[in-house]
């Protein structure tokens, strides 16, 4: 049996069929990725963009209880930074996802991710799949 901690590109398209097909056993958000859904309908550009979004918050409240960014996950993501700036990449603009790969890193999950490309360079310290 699977689990992973999926990242908000992933829960935005988790009804895509293709999607679904990656998706693992045992699901689970992390506070961050509920923090990026709860802005998203109030940043949508449109009434109906706003509802799709407010119904997709609602969607994921109902089924995850998001993991929380404890101090596990404090500790987990200075490492996650420090193997960024060590690779030679930046961590300013990527700041929601390596606090998402710091929370899998922290609960001994895999990342599920649409984009994966912002995570190389982690795959000593967080398995990265690519959905």
């Amino acid at each position: 049996m699977s689990a992973g901690l999926l990242d908000t590109s992933v829960v935005i398209d988790w009804h895509n069929p293709s999607v679904v097909a990656k998706l693992p056993d045992e699901m689970a958000i992390s506070a961050i990725t509920a923090a990026e859904l709860a802005a998203g309908p109030l940043l949508a550009s449109t009434p109906i963009e706003a509802a799709k979004r407010q119904s997709r918050l609602q969607e994921v409240e109902s089924l995850m209880e998001p993991i929380p960014f404890d101090g596990r996950a404090v500790r987990s993501y200075g490492l996650v930074v420090a193997a960024i700036i060590g690779g030679g990449r930046k961590s300013r603009s990527r700041f929601a996802d390596l606090l998402n790969a710091a929370t899998a890193h922290a609960n001994g999950l895999d990342l599920y991710t649409r984009n994966a490309d912002s995570f190389v360079g982690l795959e000593n310290l967080v398995g990265v799949v690519a959905v």
